[in-house]
């Protein structure tokens, strides 16, 4: 029995809220300093089910791993896996439906999303067995992100709620385009900053340690292959080095403000797209105001997560935004090969006479 149409969007909504958790959980794992909770994976000190938290337990995972269990930090990232893998399931769920509909459309966002997901899964390994790597971390976040924003993609095609909209042009396009990428560049960024633990470097703003040109160590900074905490060479990363990462991800922000700010200032202008700018400019305010607060207020845990889900969402946001710009396009392509047949008995009758 193939699914309805219904199962499908209901299940694609599902995914994308779940992948909205688990987004969220990584942050809430990540910003408690719990990413090595459990020193292995898939399991916890080689339970797939649960924590040690046992006397017994608790000492037979001591002697075996050779390091003190933290069942608090323990709990919160087998949470993360427990979602994570429930998020994996419903992709694999589908990824087969959109298989056994594969005659009435490709199903390209469904097999992308499950490939994405295996990466994921072997990036979450790659983060306990490294340690903690600033670029695997990085990377993994990303991932993470990637996974959203197709569910976002799959869950709006599912649910039909794109609409012809006139009046748009190439140039909308484009900003779409530029906003899009420039809000994924600034995701990356803010990864850099949180796997590096450069947040807290800058307490103050909009000054970074009291002045608008702190002392930056560009090469150390964004030197990707090396350790947490170290240079490439095994020094302790300088002090410089993070205030870089931290300051580069805040003054992108301003280039985020300035070209999705504007974008939404434009969606404002066309009567069918008001709305869209309307959540663009509220999550890009808001976003903003997170991150302010959270130099101001010195992250506290649940503004930093606030922070990360508020990225999450000004990214489906801009998705969301920039999608039917560009359906419209191909919907405009087709058009005069729709009409080209009545044009083509036009001209014969015309010249017949």
């Amino acid at each position: 029995m193939r699914a309805r149409p219904s199962g499908r969007r209901t299940l694609a909504v599902v995914a994308f809220l779940l992948a909205l958790v688990v987004v969220s959980l990584g942050a809430w794992v990540r910003l408690s300093d719990a990413g090595l909770g459990c020193p292995d994976w898939p399991g916890c000190y080689g339970q797939l089910v649960g924590v040690p938290e046992r006397a017994h337990e608790v000492s037979a995972a001591e002697a075996a791993f050779g390091q003190r269990v933290e069942a608090g930090k323990a709990w919160k990232e087998m949470i993360h896996r427990y979602a994570a893998g429930t998020l994996g399931l419903c992709i694999a769920g589908l990824a087969v439906l959109g298989w056994q509909h594969r005659s009435r459309r490709k199903p390209t966002l469904e097999l992308a999303l499950l490939a994405v997901v295996l990466v994921q899964a072997t990036l979450g390994m790659l983060t306990v067995t490294q340690l903690l790597k600033p670029l695997i971390v990085t990377c993994h976040l990303l991932g993470g992100m990637t996974t959203l924003a197709l569910l976002a993609a799959l869950a709006l095609r599912e649910s039909r709620v794109f609409r012809p909209s006139p009046g748009i042009g190439t140039g909308l396009q484009a900003h779409a385009a530029i906003a899009l990428i420039a809000v994924v560049a600034q995701i990356a960024l803010g990864g850099w900053v949180s796997s590096n633990y450069a947040a807290a470097i800058c307490p103050d703003f909009p000054t970074c340690q009291g002045s608008f040109d702190p002392a930056l160590d560009f090469h150390h900074a964004f030197t990707l292959d090396r350790e947490l905490g170290i240079t490439a060479s095994g020094a302790l990363l300088p002090a410089s080095a993070l205030t870089a990462i931290h300051w580069t991800h805040r003054l992108f922000a301003g280039v985020v403000l300035l070209v999705a700010g504007s974008l939404g200032l434009r969606l404002l202008a066309h009567r069918h797209k008001r709305v869209a700018g309307v959540a663009l400019l509220a999550a890009l305010g808001l976003q903003i105001g997170l991150g302010i607060a959270n130099v101001l207020l010195q992250l506290p845990l649940p503004l930093a997560v606030a922070h990360n889900t508020g990225a999450a969402l000004l990214l489906c946001i801009t998705l969301a935004v920039a999608l039917p710009l560009f359906q419209k396009t191909k919907a405009r392509h087709r058009q005069p090969a729709a009409g080209f047949p009545r044009r083509f008995e036009k001209l014969t009758a015309e010249s017949a006479r």
